[in-house]
């Protein structure tokens, strides 16, 4: 199991190359859609980034908190439902988004094209009683 402070470690590489890099990375995810996003910490107030696959459907971004298929939420998943407007960086563009969580079967259906797309994440389900989290990332106006 990866420590928080190897996470942090993990997470700062990534973000670094995929700055670097025009928002590619190599490593494991590498080909992967990648996406930086922010966020703030419901408690801490303390801004972070994660860097996430995303799925982009029918001009829609969707994240998952997978967390790897671990019994709990990602911390930036609580962070986001608690302070849901934020900003993204994809390839070379940062934007400011909306968070909001996807339920039911319009959840279930997007899950399903994530699963079919990176088969990973059908894998990450298996391993969790819980329902993993789908996000929409809402572009907000300009």
């Amino acid at each position: 199991m990866t420590t928080p402070q190897e996470l942090t470690k993990i997470n700062e590489h990534v973000i670094k190359e995929f700055r670097e890099n025009g928002g590619r990375v190599g490593g494991m995810f590498e080909g992967a859609p990648l996406a930086l996003v922010h966020h703030v910490g419901a408690r801490s107030g303390t801004e972070r980034i994660a860097p996430l696959v995303y799925l982009e459907d029918d001009g829609r971004l969707f994240i998952f908190a997978s967390n790897g298929g671990d019994p709990k939420h990602p911390a930036w998943y609580h962070n986001l439902v608690a302070k849901p407007r934020t900003t993204v960086e994809i390839g070379t563009e940062t934007f400011p988004v909306t968070a909001t969580v996807i339920t039911g079967a319009e959840r279930d259906a997007i899950y399903a094209t994530q699963s079919t797309v990176a088969p990973q994440f059908a894998e990450y389900q298996s391993k969790t009683a819980r329902v993993i989290p789908v996000v929409e990332l809402v572009r907000d106006p300009s």
